[in-house]
């Protein structure tokens, strides 16, 4: 590989999470997911070395509109047992948890509309 430039994209730094009420979305994210918050941004919460950061587009004059199909995918371990205490939380599930043959997912939205699923990878994957 070439030398590397400013122009270069070397990783993600952060996914927008757009909302018509960020303390609303930061108690989902922080309290019911159980995000780790960013100890230096109030509407900023970290899934493993993902930031994720809230912000209101109708403050900057921009129309609000939920992200649709580009779903995050929340690494869990066990999703049965993730999805039912989320379920406990109050969240609701659209369907039912989908087994691809390789992974499971099971897909929800935040208050904002925002697609989301839960993603458990159960087959190791072939060299």
């Amino acid at each position: 590989m070439g030398a590397t430039t400013s122009s270069t994209i070397t990783k993600l730094d952060f996914v927008a999470i757009p909302s018509r009420d960020a303390e609303r979305s930061a108690r989902f994210y922080g309290e019911t997911l159980g995000l780790r918050p960013d100890e230096h941004a109030k509407y900023e919460f970290w899934a493993g070395d993902t930031c994720l950061g809230i912000w209101e587009p109708e403050r900057f004059g921009r129309p609000f509109e939920p992200q649709r199909n580009g779903h995050l995918a929340f690494h869990v371990d066990d999703i049965e047992a993730a999805r039912a205490e989320l379920e406990a939380k109050g969240v609701e599930f659209m369907g039912e948890t989908l087994d691809t043959g390789v992974c499971k997912m099971a897909f929800f939205r935040d208050p904002d509309g925002n697609d989301l699923l839960l993603h458990s990878r159960y087959k190791p994957y072939e060299s």
